[in-house]
């Protein structure tokens, strides 16, 4: 039976539900997923292997107009996107019109490769409505097959998976068949951490904030953590810390919940609060976080 293995890489704005799909595809929780843009900061490969297919999805930051440096570096893991896609997964939601940028949706409307456009979230939307919207991106995006999907309630999910494999070219499997991501232990960590930050604190604080997991000791049936949150200012190390210390001690604690259902094992996890004075803007600090190619 002839295998296949390729890359499907998912784009779309910030919050279309990017992150929930390639979670629902694979089965794992590997990209943070919150309600606040801007979650996903990176391109997180998940690997979904069959007997015959190897998928390699790429999820990628939501398309937005750069306003400082980490920004710009988040927008370069989207045009690599571009680069490498066997088949391209261009992401909306129910009555949204247009991609953030021109230059990206120009590149949608004339790849060589096939395009799947998605109309997620229709658990939202009425039969009327959703017939209009499928009009709307057909003319819109003449080049896409059309699928509307509830990524959340994983409707027309599978039909949509199996359509990526038939897409896929005849090819070997390009990692181990019992790998799930490219990214290391300690990657994940950071991103529990951080997904937790997005959901306690508000307004500025979560986009200031970056994870550094120092050490990861993995024994038998436990593994221990020290990870270390970097903010830009005195007042918002204040903030994460909380009152007597209980804002931070929450973030550890529901960290620890996840990380223990992501790895199955007991997790000892130390959070530390430090000042990296305007590491967003600065490209010794943004490479160090893997954010500069």
């Amino acid at each position: 039976m002839a295998h296949k293995a390729g890359f499907v890489n998912i784009i779309g704005n910030p919050n279309v539900g990017k992150s929930t799909l390639m979670n629902a595809f694979i089965g794992e929780k590997l990209s943070i997923i919150t309600s606040k843009a801007q979650t996903t900061r990176h391109r997180i490969l998940g690997i979904v292997n069959g007997d015959d297919f190897q998928v390699i999805l790429s999820d990628t930051p939501g398309i937005i107009k750069p306003a400082y440096e980490l920004q710009e570096s988040m927008m370069d893991f989207v045009k690599s996107a571009f680069e490498d896609a066997d088949v391209l997964i261009y992401m909306v939601e129910i009555g949204e019109k247009e991609l953030k940028d021109e230059a990206f949706f120009a590149k949608i409307k004339t790849a060589k490769i096939p395009v799947l456009l998605l109309l997620n979230k229709i658990d939202q939307s009425n039969q009327e409505q959703l017939e209009e919207q499928v009009i709307f991106w057909a003319e819109k995006v003449p080049n896409a097959e059309i699928y509307p999907i509830s990524a959340l309630e994983n409707f027309n999910v599978k039909e949509v998976f199996d359509r990526l494999v038939e897409l896929l070219p005849q090819s070997p499997p390009f990692y181990p068949k019992d790998q799930l991501t490219d990214k290391p232990e300690r990657f994940f960590v950071n991103e529990a951490i951080r997904e937790k930050i997005l959901l306690y604190y508000k307004k500025e604080i979560p986009y200031s904030v970056e994870v550094e997991t120092e050490e990861f000791f993995e024994d038998e049936d436990i593994i221990r953590i020290r990870s270390v949150i970097m903010v830009e200012r005195d007042s918002q190390k204040g903030i994460i810390i909380g009152h007597k210390g209980s804002a931070l001690k929450k973030v550890g604690i529901e960290a620890r919940k996840e990380l223990e259902k992501f790895f199955g094992k007991k997790i000892h996890i130390e959070l530390y609060v430090k000042i990296n004075k305007n590491w967003r803007s600065n490209q010794r600090q943004l490479k160090r976080f893997g954010y500069n190619k």
